[in-house]
This record gives structure tokens, C-alpha cells and sequence, in this order.
């Protein structure tokens, strides 16, 4: 009679994982202690803060807890993804557009890491009052949304074009220009030397011509919370623009527009979605 020996490999526990993530990170780029500290208490006020903080979690337990995914096509997946990683921005042309707007973690993974990842934090997102949606329904409009992408290309939404419910949504929750502004001009300019290609990067992202050039540091989202976060804001033909980022430990390809090219080729999939 033939045996069966199950192997289940030993997985540290969330607090051993957080604390060898972030040895391991310290190790390659500067952290900011007080901002992990704040991270740490965010990542236990609920559960959907929870999903938002810990990638390093997801990818260490997704293989062993979701093996049936683990054999779909690989693509340069978003990777931490959720329901608070799309966004609005303007694209070179000035218009609105919609979509993933936080490619920090992306990463070759199955696809399927991504769509079940964000279907999780609608879930959690709706448990906690966040959302007023159904999780079937969430569930069915992710199928939908990524099957419609892959056959588009996978661009952004250009909402002037497309999606009037959105872009009135997206028009609705801009923030106020003043205020915005205000905040952000009153953020003390970073002390020490920034980074000659942290600059160069952010420099990039200003229009040509841009003067008067300052950096300031700023607090925003929960899984780059710890890294050094520096916005640059300039003086631009009598008005102001700015480009902002994380140190990140890795970066996502370009495809045209300068936005990230990181959703497959409808082949790519090889008819694994509907």
C-alpha cells in the first residue's frame, strides 16, 4: 500500500514576517523608523488597512493558500493591488484619465494574483463601510473590467472619451486646487542631499521650464509607509506643478503615453479568462 507524505513548508508568523521584510529592506534602501511605527499601527486598526500594508504578506502566503492560481500565465502583475490603487491624473495631453495608479510592487506573478487580490479588498473594503457593494457583484465587474482591458490593450480610461458615470464620479472628488496647494506648500523643504537619480526622476516629471525647484517630504498610503517619500514642486510659467514618489526597490516598464505597460497581451492569457 502506497503512502502519502504531505511536506507544508513552515511560514513565519505576521509579526516574524513583518520584522524580516523590513530587516531585509533597511538593507537596501533608507527607512524612516516613525513612519513604520505609524504604518504598524495603521495595519491594526482593520482589516482592509491590514491587505493595504502587507504585500510582502500576500506574495510570502499566496502560493501555499491560493495553489491553484499559482499555474496561470505569468505577467508584470500590479502585484499590490486594491480598490485605493486607481486614481485619477493628467496625461501628457492634459486630459482626465482613470486607472491603477501605484505600480511600487509590481512584479512578475500569476494574473490571477492581482484579480483575486482585488476582489479581497473590495470584500474587506465593503465589510468595513468603505464600499456599498456586493461581493459577487465586485467579483463580476473585476472579471468583467480586466477581460474588457485585455482585449482593449490596457490602457487607462480616457474619461473625457469614455465612462460619463466615472468621469462624473472623478469630477465630483477632485480636490480643491487652493487647498491642495496650501497643504503642500507648507510641508518644510527636506533636509540633507537628495539622491542625484532620485532627483533626476522626479525632475522628469515637472513640465519643461520648470523654476525654482524645491523638495519636500510627504505622507501618503500605507505600503510605501517607512520609504522616503519626496515631492518636487516648481514655479511653471506663473503657476505651480509637482512630481512626487517613494523610493522604490524596483520599477515597472514604460509603454507609450509614459504610462506603465503592465497588463499582458490579450494571447498572453491563452484563453484563461471568459
Amino acid at each position: 500500500m502506497r503512502s502519502t507524505i504531505r511536506i507544508v513548508a513552515s511560514i513565519p508568523d505576521i509579526v516574524d514576517s513583518t520584522r524580516g521584510f523590513e530587516r531585509w529592506l533597511k538593507g537596501v534602501i533608507p527607512l524612516r523608523q516613525h513612519e513604520l511605527d505609524y504604518k504598524h499601527e495603521m495595519m491594526a486598526a482593520d482589516t482592509f488597512s491590514f491587505l493595504r500594508a502587507t504585500f510582502y504578506r500576500w506574495a510570502e502566503l499566496a502560493p501555499q493558500e491560493l495553489p491553484d492560481l499559482a499555474d496561470a500565465p505569468r505577467v508584470l502583475a500590479v502585484g499590490d493591488l486594491h480598490v485605493e490603487n486607481f486614481g485619477t491624473w493628467r496625461d501628457l495631453e492634459g486630459r482626465l484619465v482613470w486607472g491603477v495608479s501605484d505600480f511600487d510592487e509590481a512584479f512578475r506573478m500569476p494574473f490571477t494574483y492581482d484579480i483575486v487580490r482585488l476582489a479581497t479588498s473590495a470584500g474587506l473594503a465593503a465589510a468595513e463601510g468603505h464600499l456599498n457593494i456586493d461581493l459577487k457583484q465586485a467579483c463580476a465587474a473585476i472579471m468583467a473590467g480586466y477581460s474588457a482591458a485585455l482585449r482593449s490593450g490596457g490602457r487607462p480610461m480616457v474619461l473625457a472619451e469614455q465612462d460619463r458615470w466615472l468621469r462624473k464620479l472623478a469630477a465630483g472628488r477632485l480636490r480643491d486646487p487652493v487647498v491642495f496647494w496650501a497643504r503642500l506648500q507648507a510641508l518644510p523643504t527636506a533636509r540633507g542631499p537628495v539622491p542625484p537619480n532620485l532627483k533626476t526622476l522626479l525632475v522628469q516629471r515637472l513640465p519643461n521650464g520648470s523654476e525654482a525647484v524645491r523638495y519636500v517630504r510627504r505622507r501618503s498610503g500605507l505600503g510605501s509607509l517607512g520609504r522616503e517619500r519626496l515631492v518636487a514642486v516648481a514655479d511653471w510659467r506663473g503657476s505651480r506643478g509637482q512630481g512626487d514618489g517613494p523610493v522604490g526597490v524596483g520599477m515597472g516598464t514604460q509603454g507609450s503615453r509614459g504610462q506603465p505597460d503592465l497588463l499582458p497581451r490579450p494571447g498572453d492569457i491563452r484563453g484563461a479568462l471568459p
